[in-house]
């Protein structure tokens, strides 16, 4: 990287080449082979602003479908339409679901009420300042969970042969 003060020769350089039409990185290049530096595209672009060359602006593309009156409605596709318009099920507003895993009802301990062979399966903490709580059966042997968690999490009681996620989470919907 170069010291952001530019030789007057690399500035000369950077005017006579903007004003011959090239691009800021064409323009970086040409220095670069010239005097030997490694000016990037974006130090002669800083390096052209702060001597007060600018750029033509830009002139804006013209649209792609032609504006048309306001009682016109502009030809649309099917594959247009379907991008404008939302799915119907988008408007209607999700049902909260309350879940909960089967076959345990949780101590629901603290972290620091939980003994050394207690089950560490994590609930809450979801809100904001909600406190997280624990399991707190008695735990499998080489498992931090108990028996119903280490499946949940595991696919078996003992961890062996994992299963997908989709099929270890068995969840229901409370009433």
């Amino acid at each position: 990287m170069e010291p952001s003060n530019w030789a007057s020769e690399h500035s000369d350089a950077l005017r006579d080449f903007f004003f011959k039409g090239m691009s800021y990185a064409e323009i970086g290049k040409e220095i670069n082979a010239r005097f030997r530096t490694s000016y990037t595209r974006g130090a002669v672009i800083g390096r052209a602003k702060r001597m007060g060359l600018l750029a033509p602006e830009r002139i804006p593309s013209p649209p792609l479908a032609p504006r048309l009156g306001d009682d016109e409605r502009p030809v649309t596709t099917r594959r247009t339409e379907a991008l404008l318009v939302p799915p119907p099920q988008a408007f209607r507003p999700a049902e909260p679901l309350k879940l909960r895993c089967v076959g345990i009802r949780p101590r629901l301990l603290p972290l620091l009420a939980l003994a050394a062979a207690d089950c560490r399966y994590p609930y809450g903490g979801d809100k904001e300042g909600e406190e997280i709580v624990f399991c707190g059966h008695p735990r499998q042997p080489g498992s931090s969970y108990c028996a119903p968690h280490a499946r949940l999490t595991s696919g078996s009681a003992n961890g062996a042969g994992r299963a997908p996620v989709s099929v270890m989470l068995r969840l229901v919907k409370v009433a």
